[in-house]
């Protein structure tokens, strides 16, 4: 195979969001930054929304992006959580995939803190081929064209073979 066309994981962002600030926002940055050892950023709100207490740039949520292999640690690590069990809509078409846990409790290893309490998580993971950075770079920057993109497909049989991920059809 053409090592241009191999698929490789370009980043997996761990998010958590809280909706209030205050000290469930800290301990859920301090969950954050003991699950995978790197500080993580404040989100803050884009609108107010007075019925959920909520003003316009505050902050309300926290983030974790991992790149190497500290993104493959942690996408392991939480997926062994959630029982290796992918849907096929949680993959979108061009190649990432998202999904959630419930409790950072079910993450085996990770123990019930009082003090921290129990959050849920969103994960994201972004794929990409190499020469992708021709899309970011800032002299010449050009578009990736269509069959160099990465297909639903591809990401699928990426996390099947590297994580040993079931994938249901629903």
């Amino acid at each position: 195979m053409n090592p241009m066309e191999e698929v490789v994981i370009s980043k997996a962002t761990l998010n958590i969001g809280v909706g209030e600030s205050g000290e469930r926002l800290s301990r859920a940055m301090n969950l954050l930054s003991e699950l995978t050892g790197q500080e993580p950023v404040k989100t803050f709100s884009k609108v107010t929304n007075p019925e959920f207490g909520i003003r316009k740039n505050q902050p309300i949520a926290c983030k974790v992006t991992l790149r190497g292999e500290k993104a493959n640690k942690a996408i392991k690590m939480v997926l062994d959580g959630i029982g290796n069990n992918l849907r096929e809509k949680q993959f979108d078409d061009q190649g990432n995939v998202s999904f959630g846990i419930a409790e950072h409790i079910d993450i085996p290893g990770i123990r019930y803190d009082p003090d921290i309490g129990i959050f849920g998580m969103n994960v994201s993971v972004t794929f990409e081929k190499p020469g992708y950075r021709i899309k970011r770079r800032k002299i010449q920057q050009k578009k990736i064209p269509k069959r160099h993109m990465v297909k639903k497909e591809e990401t699928i049989k990426y996390m099947e073979d590297k994580f040993q991920v079931n994938v249901n059809q629903e």
